[in-house]
Parts: structure tokens; sequence; C-alpha cells
């Protein structure tokens, strides 16, 4: 007998679903965010991405430039959000200001960070992050509530070759921490999220993940990551 395959949210190309704007990280482009898209518009979704100077300003401003680019490209009509490390903080400041419906975030730093605390005395830091690295840094006086529903995805896996903070992090997170190599697992916790999960994947790449991808379809199709339990 041959096996059933895995069922799937029933989004199909004829979705009313708002289209689904990725935000990618810090020190990062839209680019970063290209294999989720094409994830996302394979389960029929439509996409946009918009790269930010995310290096050049710190969270309040960055925010404001993305809310400006939402409002000028897609009006003021509802939308969904999918968001990487930083771009989850921005859209914690974009609640009130765009019509968001769900938004999935995935290792965002909802509680600041603490290796970026250790690694802004460094010179480097600074000159690599920017603004907004300090911005992490501090995580302080950021909004909680967001108006829409809010998934959480936190990746466990460090170190990692493909992520290059875990090289250097695992001293500040000790053993007995989960995190991604950059970010840790009780640091992405935002008050209110309706759904939380935790997936074997590294801070840098936990978009590509095929998991991840999986979860963030249904989240947008059902407000959940698991499948509803027949």
């Amino acid at each position: 007998m041959t096996p059933k395959k895995p069922t799937k949210p029933e989004l199909g190309r004829g979705s009313t679903q708002p289209p689904v704007l990725l935000l990618h990280g810090l020190a990062r482009t839209k680019l970063s965010m290209a294999g989720l898209g094409r994830a996302l518009r394979r389960a029929g979704l439509r996409t946009l991405a918009h790269t930010y100077p995310s290096r050049q300003a710190g969270v309040v401003a960055l925010a404001d430039a993305v809310a400006a680019w939402i409002v000028a490209t897609h009006g003021d009509g509802e939308i969904d959000l999918v968001t990487h490390s930083l771009g989850g903080v921005l859209a914690r400041h974009l609640s009130g200001r765009v019509a968001l419906r769900r938004v999935v975030m995935l290792a965002p730093p909802n509680a600041g960070s603490d290796l970026a605390r250790a690694l802004q005395e460094f010179g480097p830091f600074g000159w690599l992050y920017g603004p907004a690295g300090r911005d992490v840094a501090e995580g302080k006086g950021w909004p909680d509530a967001l108006a829409a529903e809010v998934g959480v995805i936190a990746g466990t896996r460090s170190p990692s070759l493909g992520n290059p903070t875990s090289w250097v992090s695992a001293p500040f997170f000790g053993d007995d921490r989960p995190n991604d190599g950059t970010v840790a697992v009780d640091e992405t916790h935002l008050p209110g999220m309706v759904d939380f999960a935790t997936v074997d994947a590294s801070h840098t790449w936990i978009m590509n993940d095929p998991r991840v991808q999986a979860m963030v379809v249904r989240f947008l199709a059902e407000g959940r990551f698991a499948p509803t339990s027949k």
C-alpha cells in the first residue's frame, strides 16, 4: 500500500490571504529570505520582500522606513509578516501603523541579546552592526503587544559552521541555556504570542529549514504551527 502524503494547509492559488512581507535580519538583505519566499509561493501565497539599511540606523528609524515602504507599496491593506532576527523587533514597532494580520518571527531577540551586550565592548561590533546592534544589546523600550496573531520559532543548533557568531558564543551561553549560536531560546519569547516552537537549526539559516518553512505556511493559514488533531 502506498503511504499517504502528509497533509498541507489548503491555500491554493485562489487564496484570499493577504500578501506576506519577508523582513530580513541585521546585516542581511532580502536575498537571505529568497528560499523561504519560494516555499511560500509554492504554497500559493503572494510575497513581498524589502531590503532596509539595517546597519545604518537604530531600530525606531528602521521601523519608520519600513512602515513608509509598506504604505507606499501596499497602501493600507492588511498584510502578513515573516521576519528573521532583527526583523521581528521591527515588526513590534509596526503594529498599529500598518494593518498586520499574522506575524511569524524566526529567531527574534525579543528580550534583547546577552551576546550583543557582551560583544558591544569590542570595537568591530559597532562597525559591523551599527546603531541597531546597540539597540539589540540594550533591548529596552520596545512595544510588547502586537495587534496581530504572533508565532515565534527559535533555533537550538549551536555551534554551526554556517553561523560565524556561534564560533565564539558558547562561553556566553554556557552548557545549559539552549540557543541558536546567536540568540538564546528564552530571549525569543514575546508576551501574547499565540504559538511557539523550537527547531534544530542555526540562527543564520533558520529560514531555509524545510520544517520551519512548513510551520510558517501552516501558521499563516491557520494561526498555529502544528496541524489540528482529528
